[in-house]
């Protein structure tokens, strides 16, 4: 995993996780099993980076694990020569969060939409108009369905240090989020809301709403009780 030699002023941030079957959508595995939630994951991860890599700007990938492990590792090897991989530091999802947005201002990177590799369905347009927003001086807020946010947006990292404090993986994290980025002097722009694969439920809910020919949607459709074909 290499760094590209060209910065811009705009990325994307994707923080991911690699799709190693067992350690990837834990939640998942009760109903799919664990290598079939870890495709899930990795159709999931190679829809988004697909999509940032279309939207203009550089694509970080802050990565934990590493995806030779995982599933489709071939498939992802070609698509992360085409970013700047990071290794992701901290010990909490929070920690984590903050460190990958300071590594990417330490990159020389002003402006940086954060997202997840949950939201397969995430537009090309969606990321454009984050990455205008920002241009703005506004910290920028994509809420998700179940309380969560999808999207991530700050200028230089300000605003980073808030998310250690932030209770992740709540249905209060957007509102604790966007109230502690308040609280440190930042205006808040919102997105769309997205739904995010979390649960079972939300996989049929979510391939519906991708590409039929997308990665995550085809993976989907091998599953047969929830019909996403229907």
């Amino acid at each position: 995993m290499t760094a590209s030699a060209t910065r811009n002023t705009d990325a994307v941030l994707l923080v991911a996780k690699a799709p190693i079957p067992g350690a990837a959508k834990t939640r998942l595995i009760p109903e799919f099993g664990p290598r079939a939630a870890a495709d899930l994951a990795a159709a999931a991860l190679i829809d988004t980076i697909r999509t940032a890599c279309t939207a203009g700007p550089e694509v970080i990938v802050a990565m934990v694990g590493d995806p030779a492990h995982g599933a489709r590792h071939a498939e992802l090897a070609d698509l992360l020569h085409r970013c700047t991989v990071i290794g992701q530091r901290g010990d909490t999802f929070g920690e984590r969060l903050r460190n990958a947005h300071v590594d990417a201002a330490a990159l020389g990177v002003d402006r940086v939409l954060q997202i997840g590799m949950d939201t397969p369905q995430v537009t090309r347009r969606d990321l454009k108009s984050g990455l205008r927003l920002l241009r703005t001086g506004t910290a920028v807020l994509g809420p998700a369905v179940d309380g969560g946010w999808w999207a991530l947006g700050l200028v230089g990292a300000r605003g980073a240090d808030v998310l250690p404090g932030v209770p992740m993986s709540t249905p209060e994290t957007r509102v604790g989020t966007e109230g502690a980025l308040r609280r440190d002097g930042l205006v808040v722009r919102p997105l769309r809301t997205l739904v995010d694969v979390d649960r079972p439920d939300d996989v049929a809910v979510v391939a519906r709403l991708c590409p039929p020919q997308s990665a995550f949607a085809t993976a989907a459709r091998t599953l047969d009780p929830y019909g996403v074909s229907a």
